[in-house]
């Protein structure tokens, strides 16, 4: 007689075996570059080029991109470019949650004949590709006294997150239930107060996961900084890149530190915030 599988048990096959050694293989061939990453950070800049695992770890490379070493190699303040990066994309999801949030409610809760068409075309801004519309934001930011500019990036940048933020929130706003509102507008609310009293508050976790989304595909641009940026406010994707070829001569430890360093941001704000964004990628996935 066969015995019964206790809950949580699987029957052992060689079918489940191999598919937990070729999951296994995926997962060490998906990490195996973030380790190396990590590895080529601690070396010399003698052992940078060898395969050996054994080797003697030093932190020299994250102290030269961060000090005046670094800027001294590449021409670059690395640290500098790191708070670039954190306002411009701070302000780019800013400004995209001070717009975005509103017209995601009222997307959400009006519905009109070429309301999806509306969506999708604000969509599409996210879909089209970077390369048709940075010749036109060049000469424009040329002529306007935008280029190598915060307000430049910020204004740019927002073009990344706001589709983003509005697509996501909206059907935030679309789980929320309407009497809610209606209810509050009986009791003598108006029509914005009880969407910053009900509604919002409601949304939080969603606006903390789509923030932290915008901020993410914001700090990864690479296209806009690299043509809308010179020298005064390179963000930290164009700087890492200068450890590679700054000098006529490849870094290649020094920009697998900068690398982790520039990941390092992110990282944290997503930490920081990990109970909203847990509630927020999870709400609404399940309706009774």
């Amino acid at each position: 007689m066969a015995r019964e599988l206790q809950p949580g048990q699987r029957r052992f096959s060689a079918a489940t075996l191999g598919a937990d050694l070729l999951l296994l293989a995926w997962f060490v061939f998906s990490l195996f570059p973030l380790v190396w990453l990590v590895l080529l950070s601690l070396k010399t800049e003698a052992q940078q080029i060898s395969t050996y695992f054994t080797f003697t770890p030093t932190l020299h490379n994250f102290v030269t991109v961060l000090s005046s070493d670094g800027t001294r190699l590449t021409s670059v303040n690395f640290s500098g470019a790191l708070l670039t990066s954190v306002l411009n994309c701070a302000g780019a999801v800013l400004v995209s949650l001070v717009i975005g949030v509103p017209a995601a409610y009222a997307a959400g809760r009006w519905q009109y004949r070429g309301s999806n068409d509306v969506m999708f075309t604000i969509l599409s801004f996210r879909f089209a590709p970077e390369l048709m519309v940075i010749v036109p934001l060049f000469v424009i930011y040329n002529q306007i006294g935008l280029f190598d500019t915060n307000v430049g990036m910020i204004w740019v940048l927002q073009l990344v997150t706001m589709p983003l933020i509005v697509w996501i929130l909206r059907s935030y706003f679309q789980d929320l239930p309407a009497e809610l509102e209606q209810a509050a507008l009986l009791d003598g609310y108006t029509r914005t107060r009880a969407f910053l009293m009900v509604a919002l508050p409601l949304v939080r976790p969603g606006i903390a996961a789509s923030a932290l989304l915008a901020f993410i595909f914001a700090w990864n641009n690479y296209v806009f900084p690299l043509i809308l940026t010179g020298s005064q406010h390179t963000p930290v994707t164009v700087a890492v890149t200068r450890f590679l070829g700054g000098g006529g001569q490849a870094f290649y430890s020094l920009t697998a530190a900068a690398a982790i360093i520039a990941a390092l941001p992110p990282l944290l704000v997503a930490l920081s915030i990990q109970r909203y964004l847990v509630r927020g990628l999870s709400f609404g996935a399940v309706k009774a």
